[in-house]
């Protein structure tokens, strides 16, 4: 498959991104045959229409005379009902899979199974512990939306790489169905999330990037060790770890 070049081409990357990533939905849904494989270097761009959401509710809490407790947490809120829960719950199999599967297939059994265990629940838990009292520490509404625009979409810059570097851990599923990602696609998409991370500030910027990098590599590792390659829950659970990681960074640099 090929990446991005006309106009026309573009917004329907941009705008299958959105409707696959995200529950917003768009006046129409043709996207001109382009496949996830395709436009998954547009994910960064559903990122921010995520943040800019959630950066709207944490300054309407803040307007109301919310403390920044309750208005991370109306916000984490509002970030997660409209992505749907997509990349917690791929937290969520990856931890029960992982941690509850001695083998490779009775991990993607688990990963395939709706109902979460222990692990996936304590996984979720952390991630959104992490993820509040992260915002939390940020010092006004300003800094909460350079953190959501800089996290929402460099975590999902992060998706074209992993599907282009890593197989499909099945036949079948989101992953194996989503194509093949070309070297260009997943570059340009790591690309725009690197570039959104300068919204932490030049010092800020390399340090999320050195982090992601790291986190990257070893999940990377990770997967190919416990499943043999990639899943769309793989990829859910890059993007909270990405998140997350970014989130902490910003409760450094811009507090």
């Amino acid at each position: 498959m090929s990446g991005p070049s006309a106009p026309k081409q573009l917004l329907d990357d941009i705008g299958l991104s959105l409707v696959f990533f995200t529950r917003l939905r768009l006046p129409s849904s043709d996207f001109g045959g382009r496949s996830l494989a395709d436009a998954i270097w547009a994910a960064p761009f559903a990122g921010l229409a995520v943040a800019i959401i959630g950066a709207l509710v944490y300054a309407i809490a803040t307007v109301l005379g919310l403390a920044s407790g309750p208005a991370a947490a109306l916000t984490l809120a509002a970030t997660m009902l409209v992505t749907g829960c997509l990349h917690e719950d791929g937290l969520s199999d990856i931890a029960d899979g992982f941690g509850g599967g001695r083998t490779r297939d009775r991990k993607l059994e688990i990963m395939r199974d709706s109902r979460i265990g222990a692990y996936g629940a304590a996984a979720l838990g952390v991630s959104l512990l992490i993820r509040w009292s992260a915002l939390s520490e940020l010092t006004g509404a300003g800094h909460v939306v350079l953190a959501l625009l800089a996290a929402h979409a460099a975590s999902r810059g992060l998706f074209g790489a992993f599907m282009h570097l890593l197989p499909p851990a099945r036949a079948d599923g989101l992953s194996a169905n989503a194509g093949s990602v070309t070297t260009e696609t997943a570059f340009v998409g790591a690309a725009l999330g690197a570039v959104a991370l300068l919204a932490l500030g030049l010092g800020g910027a390399i340090a999320a990037l050195i982090l992601l990098g790291l986190i990257f590599m070893a999940f990377r590792a990770l997967c190919l060790s416990q499943i043999g390659g990639q899943t769309g829950d793989t990829i859910g659970a890059l993007q909270q770890f990405g998140e997350i990681a970014v989130l902490l960074v910003a409760s450094v640099c811009l507090s």
